[in-house]
């Protein structure tokens, strides 16, 4: 790699933030951009830049990756040897109802990318995917060969279309790409739209969890710091001659837990008991997810391993204390 800095798109996001502060620990120059929308409270966002970015001495320019000027600037003005691409609307349901959101920074927006690294010659482009782009598959664990043309969401039509998109670049421009399936991160600095925050909010609250398809749905819950090491390890990797040009990785904890295993756990570090709604399975939603890291291990050495009751302890250390930053002086 050289000298030239690495570009975080979406730093101030949850995974954002924690990819570009690795980054910078492990001794690289970064600089990041967020668009700072407000899909969920953007003072997280500043919040996240402040305590884990700025803290190291990473800018986070407030750029909309769906501007090809304002992108282009500044590509130009940081010509990045890298760019860690995790900009983009997030949330299955949420696409249901606000497509056009998605149409503009997960499609257009990505375009705006590639085009962008393209036009300034970055040697590698990583960029967030989803497990989403499974569909409803049950042939468990998923692995980066099985078929992923049968989304059941927006979100997972769109991540599956920038991985089309990643491929066609890297076949007419010789452009090193790398998709990145995640699948259902969570910890310290989280969105508030994801399950398990809401969960978190509500039983604290003493209110009902809505919970689909009788709690019987399984996610393979991955740890942020494991998530971000295997973003950092695949972005710092080396491109040999026997690598393809245009790559997919998973990266989960390849451990799946049913919803109401989940909750009970999050109950029991939260000290209450859970009172629960059971609903049918909703649009969008699929039955399990399970990721196969075999590719992931080989090619870098690492796979996630944080036990969930781990995680969720360090979540809930940090979740109780925003939650008194958020309420303020009493």
């Amino acid at each position: 790699m050289s000298s030239a800095p690495i570009l975080v798109t979406g730093a101030a996001g949850f995974i954002g933030a924690h990819v570009a502060a690795l980054l910078r620990a492990r001794g690289q120059c970064v600089v990041g951009c967020d668009n700072f929308n407000d899909y969920y409270d953007p003072a997280l966002k500043r919040a996240r830049v402040a305590e884990l970015l700025t803290i190291l001495g990473v800018p986070c320019e407030a750029v909309d990756i769906a501007d090809p000027v304002a992108l282009g600037s500044l590509f130009d003005r940081y010509r990045p040897s890298c760019v860690v691409h995790l900009a983009a609307q997030a949330g299955v349901r949420h696409s249901i109802s606000h497509p056009r959101a998605y149409v503009a920074s997960n499609l257009v927006g990505f375009a705006n990318v590639l085009e962008a690294a393209r036009s300034s010659a970055v040697e590698h482009l990583v960029y967030a995917s989803s497990s989403s782009v499974y569909g409803s598959c049950t042939q468990a664990p998923f692995h980066e060969g099985q078929r992923t043309d049968e989304p059941v969401s927006l979100y997972a039509a769109t991540k599956k279309a920038n991985e089309v998109m990643a491929h066609a670049y890297s076949h007419l421009y010789d452009l090193r790409c790398t998709g990145l399936r995640f699948f259902t991160v969570y910890g310290p600095w989280g969105r508030p739209d994801m399950a398990y925050f809401s969960f978190a909010q509500k039983l604290i609250a003493g209110e009902a969890l809505p919970i689909f398809s009788n709690g019987l749905l399984q996610r393979d819950f991955t740890y942020i710091d494991d998530i971000a090491e295997g973003v950092v390890r695949l972005a710092l990797s080396s491109r040999r001659d026997e690598d393809p040009p245009a790559e997919i990785f998973n990266i989960g904890n390849h451990q799946p837990t049913t919803v109401l295993d989940f909750v009970d756990t999050l109950a029991s570090l939260l000290n209450v008991k859970p009172r629960l709604a059971f609903l049918p399975m909703q649009p969008g939603d699929v039955p399990m997810t399970c990721a196969d890291v075999d590719k992931l291990r080989a090619r870098v050495g690492f796979e996630p391993a944080t036990p969930l009751r781990l995680g969720l302890a360090r979540f809930v250390d940090w979740f109780r204390v925003w939650q008194q930053r958020s309420r303020g002086p009493s």
